[in-house]
């Protein structure tokens, strides 16, 4: 659209035009009954099936086996990270993570109150500009669970490998989920704020297995027991209702562009664009080593600081928005997540060689 910019935005991030138009409609007139879908009741027959869709939906896209819960949660990624040790931690147990960014950070922080934390990985002293290898790192055998970060969206650092361990894997997947396949079922638990590659901003999906929910603690309160959302499917309270809606016009593009195969590939694509023009160039620097690069947040610094507000503030009166860095790496950042445009990154790759012939 002629009116659109380009949202480079990591979240809330870019959604399907066709979702937005339908979304829009919706929220007046649901399916022409007189009432907005954010006016109707939860339990109503009406968002039930639309619950139902947006799992049905989920379940096929992501090859989720049927052993696995699937859930809609209210509080973000952030509530998960203490989420996932409540109920699988307690006095005298302990997990095993990996640092490898802010998220990363907070997640240990809210683990450390509920169980012995063993932080077996950190590249915070490289400015968390890579994830490790196979190998690199050794899981504490006593540990529940390892956990990590697929993506890290303000370093622009990715795992193209999954850590390979008997423990159970638990993944924050805030940043990349739905943007390739992978196998479910080597996870314990998966969960993804939805804000990036899946839908607006206000809802959690958890996907969880489904013996994991008897293993909480006494303690923990209703509200924060896995199980209690498992058994009530995520209604137990008013769930985030648009959010849920929304994931589900979302997953309903995802299967007409392709499922996971196509998007891949189109990220790939996408992602290949602004490495190539960063290395082809002396004048752009990467921040991740080319091993951890992500596909979903591209990041890269200028000769100065000076010349990368220059940059930000001319691309941003060209269109191209969200490209500043975040402030505890500084830089650009581009996200480019599932529904952002490859047309969105080939102009951005020719403003760039612009603004180094300009400015080199």
């Amino acid at each position: 659209m002629p009116d659109r910019i380009y949202n480079f935005s990591p979240g809330p991030a870019t959604l399907p035009q066709e979702v937005l138009h339908q979304a829009a409609k919706d929220i007046v007139n649901f399916k022409d009954k007189g009432i907005g879908l954010i006016e109707m009741s939860h339990r109503s027959k009406e968002f039930m099936a639309v619950t139902e869709e947006t799992e049905s939906l989920l379940r096929e896209l992501f090859a989720i086996p049927s052993n696995y819960k699937v859930l809609f949660l209210q509080g973000g990624a952030s509530t998960q990270f203490a989420m996932v040790p409540m109920n699988l931690l307690g006095n005298g147990k302990t997990a095993t993570y990996l640092n490898t960014g802010t998220w990363s950070k907070k997640a240990i922080k809210e683990a450390q109150l509920f169980g012995d934390i063993d932080v077996a990985y950190s590249s915070e002293e490289s400015v968390f500009n890579h994830v490790p290898q196979p190998g690199d790192y050794t899981v504490a055998p006593e540990s529940e669970y390892l956990y990590f970060v697929s993506n890290n969206t303000i370093y622009g650092t990715q795992f193209h490998e999954f850590p390979d361990t008997d423990k159970d894997l638990i993944c924050d997947m805030s940043s990349d989920i739905l943007s390739r396949k992978i196998d479910v079922s080597r996870f314990g638990i998966i969960f993804a704020g939805a804000q990036k590659n899946m839908g607006p901003a206000g809802c959690a999906v958890v996907i969880i297995r489904d013996d994991l929910l008897d293993r909480t603690p006494d303690n923990v309160p209703t509200m924060f027991r896995y199980k209690t959302h498992a058994d009530k499917g995520s209604m137990f309270n008013t769930p985030p209702c648009f959010a849920i809606y929304s994931i589900g016009l979302v997953l309903k593009w995802l299967k007409k562009s392709g499922g996971l195969d196509a998007m891949e590939a189109l990220n790939q694509e996408k992602a290949a664009l602004l490495y190539t023009t960063i290395d082809g160039s002396d004048f752009f620097r990467g921040h991740a080593k080319t091993a951890s690069r992500s596909n979903m947040n591209v990041t890269f610094n200028l000769p100065t600081p000076e010349l990368e507000a220059q940059f930000i503030s001319e691309a941003a009166a060209k269109g191209f928005d969200g490209l500043k860095g975040h402030r505890s790496v500084g830089g650009i950042r581009a996200s480019i997540y599932n529904a952002f445009p490859k047309k969105g990154v080939e102009d951005l790759v020719e403003f760039m060689k612009e603004f180094e012939k300009k400015n080199s």
